[in-house]
């Protein structure tokens, strides 16, 4: 390793001032900061901590956070498709269909990633380039989450417009990252599903029904097949009482949705990897599940005579992307509340939104996405009130 780094250091001489690819600075040093740990250190006499552990190492932690969510996600991509096409007949699993379905969930979702990471973190060297600092590193976990939370049968081009915008207009016209009022996949999906509301909605929306690469296509659904989310089920019904799915049934996480966000297991590894590593804060993973239970109950207690209102309180914890986003998204320490005392405060008004959205306004039957945003705007004006009452209780002390 160390032979392989000095090799390394000797060609980034080209990129230094006066080398060849001087122009390229800031290509090189993205890579050489992703690859090496920095060798670079505050002088001795500093107050900095020395620590190996940088940004970017911190967003590889996330990264390996999603992963369970992700294959779990290719897998469900398949098992559904297997599922709308006949081939699978539910709970009639054996290892050699699990393999096909994952192999097709494969494939069907590294487009995805390929798609998002090319567009977002082209923009990211150019911008980098164009200012002459160096690559920041916030992408590196975007890119990973955009393809987690659109429908699978998403175009790609879709993808690749709405991740441009979101990196344009999101992010580096803030200033890049650490600047940003809002999440920058989030606003991908929003984008998405504004700009294209068809295709962000429907049966189909969530079920990969023809191949993928050439391969398994053009086979016709099941008669009476619907792909149809639960939580869409939900508010586009008049049958009070309706339950689509049972809570085990939601939490293992085979059922139609976004790619990431049906398994609460997976999600659930997830978030022990980020508490145990303090990338990501307990306290807004645990308020926001508080808050949207507590607010379901009371909607269940004393909300109208509708399936939404009457959808038990734990079934909107374990539907849609209320998991994946308390965990993944509303944890953001760019666009989060950062005191300790306004994370409860951000995590509770987060589920509170959440689930109000959800029950009252059947337009948007997921809800999370929403609300996350509008309190991404208020985050920073709540740790500003946390900390003026700081400052006047020691005044008066």
């Amino acid at each position: 390793m160390e032979k392989l780094y000095q090799i390394w250091k000797k060609f980034g001489k080209n990129f230094e001032e006066g080398g060849k690819l001087q122009k390229l600075s800031s290509f090189y040093d993205a890579f050489d900061t992703f690859l090496f740990t920095p060798q670079t250190t505050s002088k001795r006499l500093s107050s900095h901590i020395h620590d190996g552990a940088d940004s970017k190492r911190t967003m590889i932690i996330v990264v390996m956070a999603l992963m369970p969510a992700l294959l779990f996600g290719m897998f469900n991509v398949g098992y559904q498709h297997l599922l709308a096409t006949g081939e699978l007949i539910r709970g009639g699993m054996n290892a050699a269909l699990f393999w096909k379905a994952f192999g097709f969930g494969l494939l069907a979702v590294l487009p995805y990633i390929i798609v998002s990471y090319v567009v977002g973190l082209g923009i990211e060297f150019c911008v980098a380039q164009y200012k002459h600092e160096e690559v920041a590193e916030g992408f590196l976990v975007t890119g990973m989450i955009i393809p987690l939370i659109v429908p699978i049968n998403t175009p790609l081009w879709m993808v690749a417009v709405a991740t441009a915008f979101a990196v344009v207009f999101a992010k580096e016209v803030f200033g890049g990252t650490g600047y940003n009022i809002f999440n920058v996949a989030l606003i991908t999906r929003a984008f998405l599903f504004f700009a294209y509301p068809s295709q962000m909605t429907g049966d189909t929306a969530f079920i990969r029904t023809d191949g993928t690469w050439g391969w398994d296509g053009g086979k016709a659904l099941v008669d009476g097949f619907t792909g149809a989310t639960p939580l869409t089920q939900v508010a586009t019904t008049s049958e009070t009482s309706l339950m689509p799915v049972d809570f085990w049934t939601a939490a293992n996480g085979l059922i139609p949705g976004s790619v990431g966000e049906t398994c609460i297991w997976a999600i659930a590894l997830g978030a022990i990897l980020l508490i145990i590593t303090g990338v990501a804060s307990w306290k807004t993973m645990l308020a926001i599940f508080v808050g949207g239970g507590v607010t379901a109950a009371l909607f269940n207690a004393f909300g109208p005579d509708t399936a939404a209102a009457n959808l038990p309180w734990y079934m909107h914890l374990v539907l849609g992307g209320f998991a994946f986003g308390a965990v993944f998204m509303a944890t953001d320490p760019v666009t989060s509340a950062r005191t300790e005392c306004g994370k409860w405060i951000y995590g509770l008004l987060i589920g509170f939104m959440a689930v109000v959205i959800r029950v009252l306004n059947p337009g948007y039957p997921e809800g999370m996405m929403l609300a996350i945003l509008l309190m991404n705007a208020f985050a920073p004006l709540i740790d500003w009130c946390v900390v003026q009452r700081n400052i006047k209780r020691r005044a008066a002390r």
